[in-house]
């Protein structure tokens, strides 16, 4: 049987000097936000959902800039994906996302996840980067690692 899934199509060196070339000089986290999410939403079509939630209090992450669908107001830091992410400042690799322990069906149609803390230059947790996909395990390591630096060098 031919293997039908599509490679990963992300050109990460040009996506990381796209968002370089936008974002030059910028200090503002929203708009660095926006911009983000609209590049990398745009880059590949496994990407079905791509935003931020940002901290707004302790324990609390609320929306921010996004493409896609409506997502969740509101995520305490106690659940869900984009919880787990804040809480420990780790990287969320979630290749099934009806075995994640806790998590929030923002979109009925997403099926795996990835979701990235966004640190300042004081190393603190001012947001996640979530990326839904309504693909099952759709998301890579070098996915996570690509965007990692793209994200460490908007906001810090």
């Amino acid at each position: 049987m031919a293997d039908t899934t599509e490679p990963v199509t992300v050109d990460y060196d040009l996506l990381e000097k796209t968002i370089a070339s936008l974002t030059e000089g910028e200090t503002d986290a929203v708009a660095l936000m926006a911009t983000i999410a609209c590049e990398v939403h745009h880059a590949d079509p496994r990407f079905d959902w791509t935003g931020f939630y940002r901290v707004v209090a302790p324990g609390l992450l609320k929306i921010g800039p996004y493409q896609g669908g409506h997502g969740c107001l509101s995520i305490p830091f106690t659940r869900g994906v984009c919880g787990a992410a804040a809480r420990s400042g780790q990287v969320q690799l979630v290749p099934d996302v009806e075995a994640f322990e806790g998590h929030i069906a923002c979109a009925s149609s997403t099926r795996s996840e990835l979701v990235l803390p966004v640190f300042d230059k004081a190393g603190e947790v001012i947001a996640v980067f979530d990326i839904d996909s309504d693909r099952p395990d759709a998301f890579t390591a070098q996915d996570a690692e690509r965007l990692e630096k793209i994200l460490a060098a908007a906001f810090s």
